[in-house]
């Protein structure tokens, strides 16, 4: 078959054109595909790379905590007038250096957990408790704040919750992380309820079971407890549902809000590591409704993130 060459420019010193060679096309080395062992040794690199950035990060994380401490201490200290009479401007400036010190002190907090979680530091410790008095008291540490911005914030115990044992600092956590969501997108003289009552939980199973297992299987009594965030918010697209719960996820637009994007990711796995769900239901412009579901018969006692090792997308 006869081959066309391009014509070039420069003439032949000869008087002859000389064809010119047509470059081989660039090919890929079998050396730049791993083999199974190498990739599984890449991985085992690479995790082991990620350890300890992470632990590094919360070691400076970890640092930060006491200096922020003192200093905090000695704003509160200013702030409380005992070394002497302060003016307003003064009062106004150390109100502005307290916040700002309990927000870093937030994040900060928020990064070790969200570091023990990784790592599988964290482990639940479950107590036979009542959780009426658990949420009470998150309500309670969160009155104020609500009450500053003109948020109504309404939780009425439910005595229908009967004792179980949770891992209560942990449960808190969840509550005060999901209350901390909402303050931040509910508008002044918005409303905010929290919401706890038994709920027949009937788990799926991997394979479909008879219907003689069904009958079997059916749950008749309440074998969990729901708990329900509800605001009147913007609402969450439809399309974010699942996203919301996400490592450092943010919404469209909520760039500029307050924290990292781990409250809700926190949630998510502490809830997990309980060995129940999270959810949201949600329309734009309706507002939003977290709920989660916890068992009244603890899982195994394992680290959070082996539990949580999956993104927990559990509708």
């Amino acid at each position: 078959m006869a081959t066309a060459h391009k014509n070039t420019c420069a003439p032949d010193p000869a008087g002859a054109s000389a064809p010119q060679p047509t470059p081989a096309p660039a090919t890929r080395s079998d050396q730049d595909v791993p083999s199974p062992e190498n990739l599984l040794q890449e991985y085992n690199e690479l995790r082991a790379r990620f350890q300890r950035t992470t632990n590094a990060l919360a070691s400076a994380a970890h640092d930060l905590k006491t200096p922020l401490s003192i200093l905090n201490g000695y704003v509160d200290l200013l702030h409380s007038e005992k070394l002497g009479p302060l003016s307003e401007r003064q009062r106004e400036v150390l109100h502005d250096m307290q916040d700002s010190g309990k927000r870093l002190q937030q994040f900060i907090q928020d990064f070790l957990t969200y570091s023990a979680l990784e790592t599988g530091g964290l482990r639940m410790q479950f107590e036979h408790g009542n959780i009426n008095d658990c949420l009470s008291g998150v309500c309670r540490l969160w009155s104020n704040r609500f009450q500053e911005k003109g948020i109504a914030l309404y939780f009425l115990a439910n005595d229908k919750l009967p004792a179980f044992p949770f891992d209560a600092p942990k449960l808190e956590r969840i509550i005060s992380n999901l209350l901390e969501n909402a303050f931040k997108f509910t508008p002044a003289s918005g409303t905010v309820w929290l919401h706890a009552e038994p709920h027949m939980w009937e788990r799926r199973a991997a394979a479909q079971p008879s219907s003689a297992e069904r009958r079997r299987h059916n749950v008749t009594h309440p074998n969990s407890v729901r708990v329900s965030v509800s605001d009147t918010g913007p609402g969450i697209p439809a399309e974010f549902h699942l996203e919301v719960f996400d490592d450092f996820f943010r919404l469209p637009g909520t760039e500029n809000q307050d924290g990292m994007g781990l409250g809700l990711a926190i949630a998510r796995r502490l809830v997990q590591g309980m060995g129940g769900k999270i959810w949201v239901e949600s329309d734009p412009g309706a507002g939003c409704k977290f709920s989660f579901l916890v068992p009244y018969k603890p899982v195994v006692n394992k680290p959070v993130a082996a539990s949580a090792a999956s993104k927990g997308k559990n509708r």
